[in-house]
């Protein structure tokens, strides 16, 4: 039964009944709800409960959870979060429990690095040209000022320096002007209630926050212990970058007594509580990014998205993305944060924020997770959606991930030993990574050496990867050169190469070394290409459409080398340019991109252009926060090349496509394109941790680009679908699948021709 709307009652009226009186017990105003997008259904329902908004949804496990709203003084409340099994007498974890958010802005700019590939391009800087890039910009640090303590750390770590560092951006530098703070306040007078498959969603208008105004959201879901908590709100000033906080307070030290967590060296740590008031939020370095407040009857967890919360950055080391607070003696908060900088000097010019553009929605949101059990277990019971961080096995695939700037030959070289583990490697074998790729020699170990000292670095860079690869565990010795073909790219050979990216005047394009072999020496595209040809090789853009490769693969659409089976397509690197109002990450620099590529190549007899999972950060440990900011492939082949041999199978799978890209929620175990004709069929099998948001088939037929979305939201968390999806192929000449979460992670497979390719370029194996 659908109902318009329910008056709460007055002021003056108490609480439920079935509430203890507590010392801190709030009444509510009078507000009105509007049930008009509400529908009842099993396990997911919604009611009046004197001035209360109680919603019940079934959990996991046989649980029960409710959360029971109320507004005082404009003010939201979550006035009780309960658990219970089923049948069983409720459990309170928290009453009275304010939401709490604070933002902080900058101003967004573009930076040098995006603009030198547009001049050395000859791209004139207009200021349509800079504001569409802008957006994207990776070496801003809106919060970190030109003349700060933190630029001085710089200069004293680039020792000797006494000029200041060039300057990053474009325009004039960043001013104490630029930053903002603000605390969110409510003015709700009223609520709406809305279901959406297996979701409900309770939302209080009339949230401000600085420049930003819009609305507090909670949503619950079917079959999850989940309570999500967004602060669903925009602003209308131009190029604003921001990050927020988010959370709960008012929990009680009588219901949860203390707070626990894991830090980065694996230790449980906790706080009870017995100190002084806290003045600021407290920030956790929390290992899986989760603190939980324990008590008897229960816990409950606050932990971030897993992923889209995080921008991109050149490390990953751990922030502290979770908080406490004592406020009171026996009242306090937790919930998720981001910091104002990096910790090392090294890399605190790179902090770029989230982005706002004038009009979107941002979803600032936080995940808390009940559980009517200790601290250890509902922390588990928040890991399996990451499955304890790490990519959980598929039969019949291999995980990959390229693109690591180690320092990896200097380092060994350095230990005294080729023997000697690197913890780089170690962090990453624990994710569950079964091929790595590095990217050395990007502009260290000699890049313009025409031979002999680059040729040495090459053998010692092989032999050290060779003796880090186990039997399911290789790695690779490849490159991110960059080298005449434009914007940043990676270069990925069956075997180790020899070669330079000089060509001095006289020296020819190969020769026989005899130390080395076969050796090349490039000094243009044409020889980079024909270099790729005669060994197997392949490459793909580096981070599309921002840094290095600002403007590109665009400005090469038309390029021998580009319209060639060697290049495979773009790197999917999301969190470069991070707008949480999207649907999908990295939708313009890596989708749209490579859409386009395969709307222009539809007809050119040429294989499809892909989308590959890349990472391009620096040394690393196993106490950095990694699976944040991992997206990896899955390669369909059975097993991983040893030490010994060759890499042909893992450049064999990138080539044919056989492979899908996962942020390790979502896994698509099998993916065909069924029937023939014009009546066709996506068929597919997933797997899945967080509910789902949607699936969507996405085509094009060489002029634009089109979808078909299928809502998801009625499919809860931890699934296993086989999707079949009928596709009419009238007049398209690709197509692909991807599916999406309701935190935003992704999985996705390759596009895929409609018809069969007829010709193919000389290097198209």
């Amino acid at each position: 039964m659908r109902i318009a709307s329910i008056m709460f009652s007055t002021a003056v009226a108490l609480v439920a009944a079935s509430i203890a009186i507590v010392p801190g017990t709030l009444v509510a105003d009078s507000v009105r709800c509007d049930l008009s997008d509400y529908k009842a259904a099993p396990g997911l329902t919604a009611g009046l409960e004197q001035d209360l908004l109680a919603v019940s949804w079934n959990g996991q496990a046989g649980s029960e959870l409710r959360a029971r709203y109320a507004i005082d003084g404009g003010q939201p409340i979550v006035r009780d979060f309960s658990i219970r099994k089923t049948g069983g007498q409720w459990s309170v974890l928290g009453r009275n429990l304010t939401p709490e958010y604070r933002v902080t802005t900058g101003v967004r700019r573009m930076t040098e690095q995006q603009a030198q590939p547009l001049r050395d391009a000859g791209v004139e800087l207009t200021p349509a040209v800079i504001e569409k890039n802008r957006w994207y910009a990776f070496w801003d640090a809106p919060l970190v000022m030109p003349d700060g303590p933190e630029m001085a750390a710089v200069q004293a770590q680039r020792r000797g320096q006494t000029a200041p560092p060039a300057a990053r951006v474009l325009g004039g530098p960043r001013s104490p002007a630029d930053i903002r703070h603000a605390n969110a306040s409510f003015h709700a007078t009223s609520c709406s209630v809305k279901t959406d498959g297996a979701t409900i969603e309770v939302a209080f208008p009339g949230l401000s926050m600085g420049i930003f105004s819009g609305t507090l959201r909670f949503t619950a879901y079917r079959g999850a212990n989940l309570l999500r908590m967004d602060a669903v709100a925009s602003t209308n000033e131009p190029w604003v970058a921001y990050k927020y906080e988010a959370g709960l307070k008012g929990l009680s030290t009588d219901l949860t007594p203390r707070v626990t967590w894991h830090d980065t060296g694996g230790h449980v740590q906790h706080n009870a509580f017995g100190g002084v008031n806290n003045e600021t939020i407290v920030p956790v370095k929390a290992a899986g990014r989760v603190v939980v407040a324990e008590g008897k009857a229960g816990s409950i967890a606050a932990f971030p998205p897993p992923h889209t919360f995080f921008f991109t950055r050149e490390v990953d080391t751990n922030l502290g993305y979770v908080w406490y607070r004592k406020d009171a003696a026996d009242r306090f908060g937790i919930g998720i944060r981001q910091a104002d900088r990096e910790e090392n000097p090294q890399y605190v010019e790179n902090f770029a924020l989230f982005n706002a553009p004038p009009g979107t929605k941002q979803r600032m949101g936080v995940y808390f997770l009940a559980n009517a059990a200790a601290a250890e277990p509902t922390r588990d019971a928040v890991l399996a959606y990451t499955h304890g961080d790490t990519f959980k096995v598929v039969p019949g695939y291999k995980t990959m991930v390229n693109h690591f700037h180690l320092r990896f030959t200097e380092r060994v070289r350095a230990s005294g030993s080729f023997d000697t583990p690197m913890q780089d490697l170690a962090a990453m074998k624990a994710l569950g990574l079964n091929i790595v790729g590095l990217s050395d020699f990007h502009g260290d170990m000699h890049p313009n050496d025409p031979g002999p000292l680059r040729f040495k670095d090459t053998k010692d860079y092989a032999e050290a990867s060779r003796r880090a690869s186990d039997r399911d565990f290789l790695v690779t010795p490849w490159e991110e050169p960059s080298a005449y073909f434009g914007g940043h790219y990676n270069i990925l050979f069956p075997k180790n190469v020899y070669w330079s990216k000089v060509r001095q005047a006289g020296q020819p394009f190969t020769e026989k070394d005899p130390v080395y072999g076969t050796a090349y020496h490039t000094g243009s595209a044409d020889d980079v290409q024909k270099m790729l040809d005669a060994e197997d090789g392949y490459w793909y853009h580096a981070h599309p459409r921002t840094k290095g490769t600002t403007g590109y693969p665009d400005l090469i659409f038309d390029k021998a080398w580009t319209k060639n089976d060697r290049y495979l397509g773009v790197a999917f690197k999301p969190g470069m340019g991070m707008d949480l109002s999207e649907q999908r990450m990295c939708e313009w620099r890596c989708f749209d991109a490579t859409d386009t590529m395969n709307n222009q190549y539809a007809s050119s007899g040429l294989r499809p252009k892909y989308i590959i999972a890349d990472i391009d950060t620096y040394q690393k440990g196993p106490e950095d926060d990694l699976y944040a900011n991992f997206p990896v492939n899955y390669l369909k082949i059975d097993r991983v090349p040893g030490p010994d041999a060759d890499w042909s199978p893992v450049l064999a799978a990138l080539r044919s496509g056989d492979f899908f890209v996962s942020t390790g929620e979502i896994l698509i175990k099998s993916y065909k394109v069924e029937g023939a004709g014009n009546q066709r069929t996506i068929a597919a099998d997933v797997d899945w941790t967080f509910p789902l948001s949607f699936v969507e088939v996405v085509w094009g037929d060489g002029k634009k680009i089109d979808r078909q979305i299928i809502p998801a939201t009625d499919l809860g968390p931890f699934g296993t679908k086989h999707f079949a999806i009928p596709f009419d192929a009238t007049g398209k000449a690709w197509v692909r699948f991807a599916v999406w979460d309701s935190a935003g992670n992704g999985g996705f497979v390759q596009p895929v021709w409609l018809k069969p390719v007829t010709t193919t370029t000389s290097a198209g194996r």
